[in-house]
């Protein structure tokens, strides 16, 4: 009997995902427990197993493709004493059977049916309703009359237009639209096709910025202090054998830090959103936004207050390097209660990130700087200052709260020694 293997779901909430490459071909053994395919999600890309032994009869997904649903089938297994041909035949006709309106709908194309290599049998014994004799292994193109009439009387190749009527049908405004267009494009535009994460984040950040309530909040840290703790916890630093330090801090790792004792101080700032009641969380876990290949990922610090400064670097670092070769578990990425973005280093001097939702604030941090600023008898002296921002979720936040969380934060940065137990 055919055994259909599903495109699985790799985290609580993932719904669709990229089916990158296939580790096994048509007409191979495959045991219970072997890796068979490479998924990409929008946070990482993983391997997948086999649950079930046998023959790979049938590849339904081709490798590369995009925006597969979860529990959709991606392939069909055969018994080792079965025929193959006759695996793929029933498997067919099963589809067929239960969902005959396949056929007629618009989006035919994008149905696995419609990629298997049927014989004359089985496609003759397809029962189609009336107007459903269509070409299967045509490409349609799904357009209005009105516009496929525009087109062919001025000669408007519409293959590259996108349609913005129902389920993509192209009509006569995009026709127009395209002509608008064509006289400003220019030969040297590049189309860059939008991958799995590029698409779950728009989707995601578009919704947050609409649904959630956003407030903002700045202030302004003197680091001058920070700048020569985070120097005497590095001179401190033991040597490896090669003469290396075996660690070096940064002033992510301190603010990181901080923010988890603040965290500690101020538990309404340590929340989610949930829809009919607030969840503020038990432990301190903080969500880092690390830049990768087409997007980013936030890894996850877990129990930030109460690790040394020093286990906070070597986390962070191995979880960034982890996260840009795309092999975060979603255990290492999930379940973070407030977020750090960190752009200081691309000297940006403030700005206000989107909150990662359902979390209750996310911080931006900018770089530091030297300032003028005048002293005990009129003397002017230089020192060093960092914008700290914080966007937060009114539903679940309030200003006076959000203030004395910051005010909090800043005491921390000034006074670093409070921090001591690196």
């Amino acid at each position: 009997m055919a055994i259909e293997i599903l495109m699985p779901a790799l985290s609580p909430t993932m719904k669709q995902g990229t089916l990158t490459k296939w580790l096994k071909k048509e007409g191979e053994t495959v045991a219970a427990g072997e890796l068979i395919a490479e998924i990409e999600t929008d946070k990482a890309l993983m391997e997948v197993e086999a649950v079930d032994e046998g023959i790979l009869a049938k590849i339904i997904v081709n490798a590369g493709t995009k925006n597969v649903a979860v529990n959709k089938v991606i392939a069909i297994l055969a018994e080792e004493d079965e025929l193959i041909e006759k695996v793929i035949a029933a498997f067919a006709h099963k589809k067929t059977s239960k969902k005959a309106e396949v056929f007629i709908t618009d989006k035919i194309l994008e149905e696995p049916i419609v990629k298997l290599a049927f014989n004359s049998t089985v496609a003759e014994s397809m029962t189609m309703t009336k107007g459903t004799k269509k070409n299967l292994n045509a490409e349609r193109i799904l357009a209005s009359p009105v516009a496929k009439r525009i087109a062919a009387d001025q000669q408007i190749d519409i293959s590259n237009i996108t349609g913005s009527g129902p389920r993509g049908r192209i009509i006569k405004a995009d026709i127009k639209n395209s002509q608008k267009g064509s006289s400003i494009i220019n030969k040297s535009d590049t189309y860059v096709e939008i991958s799995h994460m590029r698409q779950v984040i728009a989707t995601k950040l578009t919704t947050v910025k609409q649904e959630v309530p956003h407030f903002y909040l700045e202030i302004t840290c003197i680091v001058d202090q920070l700048l020569e703790f985070r120097t005497q916890i590095n001179s401190l630093a033991p040597k490896n054998a090669d003469g290396k330090p075996s660690y070096r801090i940064s002033l992510n790792d301190l603010i990181i830090k901080a923010v988890g004792l603040s965290l500690v101080k101020h538990p309404d700032i340590n929340a989610s959103w949930l829809g009919d009641k607030i969840v503020k969380f038990g432990n301190v876990n903080i969500a880092i936004a690390v830049a990768i290949d087409g997007g980013l990922i936030t890894p996850i610090i877990t129990h930030a207050a109460h690790k040394d400064i020093v286990t906070i670097s070597t986390e962070i670092k191995n979880l960034a390097k982890l996260a840009k070769e795309k092999k975060l578990q979603p255990k290492q990425y999930q379940g973070g209660g407030f977020t750090i973005s960190n752009l200081g280093m691309f000297g940006i001097k403030n700005f206000f990130p989107i909150i990662n939702s359902p979390q209750a604030c996310i911080m931006g941090v900018g770089g530091t700087r030297k300032v003028a600023a005048i002293g005990h008898n009129d003397k002017v002296y230089c020192k060093h200052e960092m914008n700290i921002s914080l966007v937060c979720d009114h539903r679940i936040v309030d200003g006076i709260v959000a203030a004395t969380f910051l005010n909090s934060f800043k005491e921390f940065l000034e006074k670093p020694l409070l921090m001591t137990n690196f």
